[in-house]
């Protein structure tokens, strides 16, 4: 187009010129505004891929948090639950073993109960023992009196008799 108008008359040349320039500033006007345009959309949409990549990211990030979250969570109220069992098997042992040292102490009781009255019995037996000794030597000494007296009153009866008759 240039060159076209350069080559006409100059009258028409002129006025041709000025409208060629005129175009040509409007179309570098809206190629650099176009460029301007195009890159802020290359840049939007770069921007937008990273901001959706980033998302995409975020948002498997975000799956793999809340999924590890969750598994800590289950993990923590399965400890939780164990420890609650465990807890209510030391109390349920607490209360069998309270009851076994209850039981146990009833029998210590009974024992010492028993320890003493077979001591008494012992006791009793002992001077049972003492008393029947004492008996059975009073019972053999009564008899060897008895014996005795039998024996001086038939040597008296018999010396009685002997000097009554041999008189």
């Amino acid at each position: 187009m240039d060159l076209e108008a350069r080559s006409l008359q100059p009258n028409v040349k002129a006025v041709l010129l000025a409208k060629l320039r005129e175009y040509k500033s409007d179309l570098n006007n809206l190629k650099s505004e176009h460029k301007r345009l195009a890159s802020a959309n290359s840049n939007q949409a770069a921007r937008d891929d990273l901001l959706e990549s980033g998302m995409a990211d975020a948002m498997s990030v975000s799956a793999n948090q809340r999924g590890r979250l969750m598994m800590s969570t289950e993990r923590l109220n399965e400890s939780s639950d164990r420890i609650k069992e465990s807890r209510k098997t030391m109390l349920e042992t607490e209360e069998l073993g309270v009851s076994i040292l209850q039981d146990l102490h009833q029998q210590r009781q009974s024992l010492l109960h028993a320890n003493d009255t077979l001591h008494g019995v012992d006791d009793n037996i002992s001077k049972s023992k003492k008393i029947l000794t004492n008996m059975s030597r009073r019972m053999s000494r009564n008899k060897w009196i008895i014996s005795s007296i039998i024996v001086v009153l038939v040597v008296a009866i018999a010396l009685i008799l002997y000097f009554k008759l041999s008189k």
